[in-house]
């Protein structure tokens, strides 16, 4: 049985899983949400402009970005829910018994909890804000966990695309137009 405690994090964000983990953690959520007919909300989470922010400010500021970021995300969600790193520096949060409000209050307070965090770099100060998509199972009707991300990952890409420092949530198996 595995150790929580020490072993089972992300190399680069103790306290996260990495991306297989994560992975698995919620295939298995997802299918106990399933079975027991109970909500589960997937939100992703990007800090706007990252690249950029490295590029100008240096790779240690971006990783302390991320790490308080991570730090926020941790603090503002339940031991029972799972967080993790994903590819490109996203995080992904996985929250059972969580319906689309809870999903949605969740979003708004992480927006808020960012753009408070104050960040500087040679005396200039650096604004940080977060894209969050997601997405909620909230009936039997989603068969695979890959869309219930899927979802999350469009919500993800329409709140870049709208400039950023937004929440868009996505229902599972519903293309928008």
């Amino acid at each position: 049985m595995a150790d929580f405690e020490s072993a089972n994090f992300s190399e680069t964000d103790p306290g996260l899983f990495s991306l297989s983990q994560i992975m698995h953690l919620m295939r298995v959520e997802f299918s106990r949400a399933q079975r027991y007919d109970y909500p589960l909300a997937c939100l992703l989470i990007s800090v706007d402009r990252l690249g950029y922010l490295r590029d100008l400010y240096g790779y240690d500021s971006k990783e302390a970005i991320v790490e308080e970021v991570s730090r926020l995300l941790r603090a503002e969600t339940r031991t029972c829910d799972f967080l993790g790193r994903l590819a490109d520096d996203r995080l992904l949060a996985v929250v059972p018994h969580t319906g689309e409000e809870g999903m949605r209050v969740l979003g708004s307070r992480l927006l808020s909890g960012v753009r408070e965090l104050k960040f500087d770099s040679d005396g200039k100060e650096i604004q940080v804000t977060v894209s969050i998509g997601a997405s909620c199972l909230s009936d039997s009707k989603t068969l695979f966990f890959d869309s219930l991300l899927g979802a999350a990952e469009a919500g993800l890409a329409e709140a870049e695309q709208a400039g950023g420092d937004r929440y868009a949530a996505r229902e599972p198996g519903v293309t928008q137009a």
